[in-house]
């Protein structure tokens, strides 16, 4: 394991102050591309109207980052390893800003389809080599913590990032927010120069392997589909619930549609504060003790969204606050375990493989969700709570499946939560 090296005369004060920068910076580099992948779909109505595209057609504006993303992934899978990190993480960073750029430059549907495609191609890759950076830098007994930081993103992109991004559109048009996004990537970049130490030494063992002999190992071991499994089935049992959220809640539970956002910034309020909770839980208590916990704690809210009667708002948001507590909080214990997975000379190669497959997971679950609803002759949702079913025994497999990942660089502690787990 490569965890940032410290000079000789520092102090533990100064590692301290350099993994935050660069735990912060990952951040935001995430913050970037979530909020670029999120700001599409609320830019629908306006985009259709500009553009005179169907529904259909902007579907495929928003479907384009995601498939595009799932095969720069698998693709990056074969070859990620065999650069040093923090060289592959600026270009990769710099290949994004200029595609969001494109974006906010686009002057019609095509050329911001061929945008939207280059932004996926970089920004799929992204997200998992900065977990790669994390697993890389950060001792596994800090993990918890560090992803508990890095995946903060999430929350405030929900938090700020999209209702900031909507208020430029509504100032500026909808070329405003990519234009603002590439600036804000742009200051993120020169900052992750500063902040990003060069870390190499998985490239000892990576460069003596060719690209498809080290894709064959990373899908020929053992524990490395165990650990795909473990971080498909996370998405597969969320993802037929959270697309319909928005739709079940204004036709079957009698919200407004002004009243719709107040439950993603409640959401996303609420896990900004619990992601540092359950990073802080993980390190103390163990990962797989804390996924077990805050899976099984995910369940309640799960159902109890799914069969939500008509009920005042604030009954609405304690429901749907806590579904986005619990079942994003499983993510950060979730995927500190994920990077201890490989041996660090094919981290890079899983996690670019991993996040392939979590893009897949997620596109199919929600198709499945979809299937799996109808709608009655006076509009309502009807089958709803067979999401919440799909969702809750996925969640129950976890439990059990969380305990058969074996972890690398965890020190003789991690291996005897892990025996314990097992047992």
């Amino acid at each position: 394991m490569t965890s940032v090296p410290p000079p000789s005369s520092e102090t533990a004060a100064g590692v301290q102050v350099r993994e935050k920068l660069l735990l912060w910076s990952l951040a935001a580099i995430n913050f970037t591309h979530i909020v670029d992948f999120m700001i599409m779909m609320p830019l629908g109505p306006e985009l259709t109207r500009l553009f005179g595209i169907s529904d259909a057609q902007f579907g495929l504006l928003v479907s384009a980052y995601s498939l595009a993303a799932g095969a720069s992934g698998m693709s990056a899978s074969t070859v990620i390893d065999r650069f040093e990190r923090k060289r592959a993480l600026l270009f990769l960073y710099a290949g994004f800003t200029l595609a969001t750029l494109g974006c906010g430059l686009a002057p019609g549907y095509v050329s911001l389809m061929c945008s939207r495609v280059a932004a996926g191609v970089f920004g799929g890759v992204l997200g998992a080599l900065v977990q790669t950076i994390v697993g890389d830098a950060i001792p596994f007994e800090r993990r918890g913590r560090a992803m508990g930081v890095v995946m903060s993103a999430f929350s405030l992109s929900t938090v700020a990032g999209v209702p900031l991004s909507l208020w430029l559109a509504t100032q500026g048009g909808w070329h405003l927010p990519f234009l603002a996004i590439a600036a804000a990537s742009l200051v993120i970049g020169l900052v992750a120069v500063r902040s990003v130490p060069v870390l190499s030494q998985h490239l000892g063992q990576s460069a003596k392997r060719s690209a498809w002999v080290g894709m064959r190992q990373v899908f020929s071991e053992a524990n490395h589909w165990r650990a795909f499994a473990l971080s498909c089935l996370m998405m597969a049992g969320s993802f037929s619930i959270i697309p319909y959220i928005t739709i079940y809640t204004t036709t079957n539970v009698g919200l407004r549609a002004d009243q719709v956002p107040l439950i993603y910034l409640a959401g996303g309020v609420a896990t900004l504060f619990t992601a540092r909770l359950w990073g802080w839980m993980s390190d103390r208590w163990g990962k797989v003790a804390t996924f077990r916990l805050v899976s099984a704690l995910a369940v309640v809210p799960m159902m109890a969204l799914t069969l939500l009667p008509p009920v005042p708002l604030w009954m609405v948001l304690v429901v749907t606050t806590a579904f986005f507590v619990f079942v994003s909080g499983r993510m950060v214990p979730g995927m500190a375990l994920l990077t201890a997975a490989p041996q660090a000379s094919m981290r890079g190669a899983f996690m670019s493989a991993n996040g392939a497959l979590q893009s897949v997971t997620m596109g199919v679950s929600a198709w499945l969700g979809g299937s799996l609803i109808s709608r009655s002759p006076q509009g309502l949702v009807q089958g709803y709570e067979r999401c919440g079913w799909l969702a809750a025994v996925t969640t129950l497999v976890l439990l059990w499946w969380v305990g058969q990942v074996r972890v690398h660089g965890g020190g003789a502690s991690a291996q005897a939560n892990q025996n314990q787990a097992r047992a």
